[in-house]
């Protein structure tokens, strides 16, 4: 997928989907109101466990933990500038993404979407590894539903929470 393509999804109102979330509840993006920030990663490692395959030479596969760490570190700024929610988002089972949340003590649920409905429903940028039909890093803002504002390719993942940050205070 291109980032022509991603660039195109914004202002375009998120289909009803209902996506498992790390704290046993459905959320459906499209019917949060208010400005939601999502962060799309590939794929979090259990720390016994080795990365997939060749993992280390996917350019940008590299840098969910970080990502995800920079967001936990930043909650309260990006809720204080206005986020009524933070989610990551990824294509692994919800089951996979609890060990993560936990183990990184995240203060907001990561979503599943294990069945790709979202991401083919948006088109969002996939890669495959291991078998696995993983996201391509991407953050997004969500307005009343609607993509407002959409950061793809996010170069450094450790950086992205800070980048949504300013979008947000610059935004207002």
């Amino acid at each position: 997928m291109s980032e022509m393509h991603v660039r195109k999804l914004v202002g375009t109102k998120l289909p009803s989907i209902k996506l498992r979330a790390t704290d046993g509840s459905d959320v459906d993006l499209s019917a949060l109101p208010g400005v939601v920030v999502v962060y799309a990663y590939p794929r979090t490692s259990p720390p016994n466990e080795a990365p997939i395959e060749g993992w280390d030479v996917i350019p940008g596969a590299r840098g969910c933990t970080p990502q995800s760490c920079a967001f936990r570190d930043h909650f309260s700024e990006l809720k204080a500038v206005g986020a009524q929610a933070v989610f990551g988002l990824s294509t692994q089972s919800t089951a996979f993404q609890c060990e993560a949340a936990e183990r990184l003590h995240l203060p907001f649920s990561l979503l599943s979407d294990e069945q790709l409905k979202l991401t083919s429903a948006l088109k969002l940028p996939t890669f495959t590894a291991g078998g696995l039909v993983l996201l391509k890093r991407l953050s997004m803002i969500i307005r009343d539903g609607a993509v407002e504002y959409i950061m793809f390719p996010v170069c450094d993942p450790a950086q992205n929470a800070e980048e949504v940050l300013a979008y947000l205070r610059q935004a207002g």
